[in-house]
């Protein structure tokens, strides 16, 4: 500010002060009131401003905050800033183990956990889902969140493939479809003139977005032909938004995964991150961007982004709930899993959505222009799964006693909680390890940096079979643990 204008705006009332403050960014709030102590202490009188910062701060959007929500602003910050504290003083200790029956199972059940209400359904045999008679399964989609059951299908002597979108509570089409059945285009390609061909299909979904992925691995040179198609089940029954392409590769897995990023856009991950939009479903997604991996990444295992509609935070006052906040999907982080090498990348999902490169490089970013500040890369063990959700990532990580002793069977592990949101790194308030310096893995020769900073606690050791891996997974206040040869779910609440 110019030291000869009369600073006029701080001669203003603190009510104002604080209200014309609620119009900026909490990025622009915390710039202000560190450089100002009269703003400093009208952020410190406001409940209203902190709440602002500590929800971008943790990456969240406001929502549910119509005429019906009357919980007042204090105690909506005052849960958002236990909730996220509750998170670095973690207790391992389960409160609910339950058990898969080994004799006769279902190839699938929903059940409620923690006396939560929800439904409860199994079904002995894929079968009992088709509606039409001649048909081949190919593959089920089951969203609790949104009471929906997504049932892919081919019918034998049809050129196309079917998804009966069923009500999981009942036996019917799902109330708010637009039609009980999605269809593709016909003919799909890759059909005529192969030879040892082997398909395989996988259904993906998110919110209103349905997607059925068709693969053919071929052996002529070896090569996979990849076909998608997206639908917005809520709004229409056919779509022309499509992709397709071919790889050629010598892997025996298929070395492609994808995710949305929110309503809008979609990330397909093979040996580079494309990133499409698919706003307009009358046509085929459009590219946005393709961000290029290390050059010794050759594979992609797995991509993971948890739904929004997973990390939504409920306050109960007189006994209704209100909804209050979410994560938001433009500033989350991703986890992804390469193959060759087998390494976790965590990746800040803004990069994604601030998409300031010239255009003649969107095409193909260098990892060197988006990778190094925007990612951290660490070890994986296969014998773990990671969990994501929100800006925290949960991952095991075995202890070098664990390899001591050739006759111990067990293997000792420490979990590790990571978050990387803004705040937790500004305001650890003596909660975990803040990681900001920069840290090197090696890429199969190629040493790798990467700086994107989190804040990290750890467990104490625990200890597994070496023959019984665990796959982990998070939502916004509990840790589930599945462990794969004794079939027993371990529920954490945070």
């Amino acid at each position: 500010m110019n030291q000869d204008t009369n600073p006029q705006f701080l001669f203003l009332s603190e009510d104002l002060h604080a209200y014309i403050l609620t119009f900026l960014s909490y990025r622009d709030i915390i710039r202000c009131t560190s450089v100002c102590k009269c703003l400093r202490q009208t952020y410190l009188s406001s409940s209203e401003l902190q709440y602002i910062v500590e929800l971008g701060g943790q990456r969240l959007l406001p929502v549910g905050l119509g005429a019906h929500n009357h919980t007042p602003i204090s105690e909506r910050l005052r849960v958002l800033r236990d909730k996220a504290r509750a998170w670095f003083k973690f207790d391992t200790r389960p409160v609910q183990t339950a058990i898969v029956p080994e004799s006769g199972p279902p190839f699938a059940k929903i059940c409620s956990i923690l006396s939560k209400p929800g439904i409860n359904r199994e079904w002995h045999c894929l079968e009992s889902l088709l509606s039409v008679p001649n048909a081949r399964h190919n593959d089920v989609l089951i969203d609790p969140e949104q009471n929906l059951v997504a049932d892919a299908y081919e019918i034998i002597g049809k050129s196309r493939a079917y998804i009966d979108l069923l009500a999981l509570d009942g036996d019917g089409s799902h109330p708010r479809a637009v039609g009980p059945t999605l269809s593709t285009v016909p003919r799909l390609p890759g059909r005529q003139n192969t030879i040892l061909a082997r398909g395989s299909w996988r259904l993906d979904g998110l919110g209103r977005h349905i997607a059925l992925w068709h693969f053919l691995q071929l052996d002529d040179p070896y090569r996979i032909l990849w076909w998608l198609q997206i639908w917005d089940w809520q709004h229409s029954t056919t779509s022309n938004c499509i992709l397709r392409d071919t790889l050629f590769t010598d892997r025996f897995t298929i070395p492609i995964d994808s995710c949305f990023l929110g309503n809008n856009r979609l990330l397909i991950a093979s040996g580079n991150l494309k990133v499409y939009s698919i706003e307009d479903m009358s046509q085929a997604p459009q590219l946005l961007a393709c961000f290029l991996l290390p050059c010794l990444v050759e594979a992609v295992r797995t991509v993971r982004f948890f739904p929004s509609k997973d990390n939504i935070v409920h306050i109960s006052q007189t006994g209704m709930k209100h909804t209050t906040w979410a994560s938001d999907p433009s500033d989350r982080v991703l986890s992804l899993i390469t193959a060759f090498p087998l390494t976790l990348f965590v990746i800040s999902t803004s990069t994604f959505f601030e998409l300031d490169f010239p255009e003649e490089m969107a095409s193909a970013i260098p990892w060197k222009i988006w990778g190094p500040s925007s990612t951290r890369i660490f070890e994986c063990d296969c014998g773990f799964g990671v969990g994501v959700g929100g800006s925290r990532v949960l991952r095991a990580v075995p202890t070098e006693q664990s390899m001591d002793d050739p006759d111990d069977h067990t293997m000792k592990y420490r979990l590790h909680m990571m978050d990387f949101s803004p705040l937790a790194v500004l305001h650890r308030q003596g909660l975990g390890r803040v990681v900001r310096e920069p840290s090197m893995i090696d890429l199969g020769g190629e040493l790798v940096t990467t700086s994107l900073a989190y804040v990290e606690v750890m467990s104490s050791r625990k200890s597994i079979s070496q023959n019984n891996s665990k796959l982990f997974w998070i939502d916004n206040d509990r840790i589930y643990a599945f462990h794969m040869y004794t079939k027993s779910l371990e529920v954490i609440k945070i």
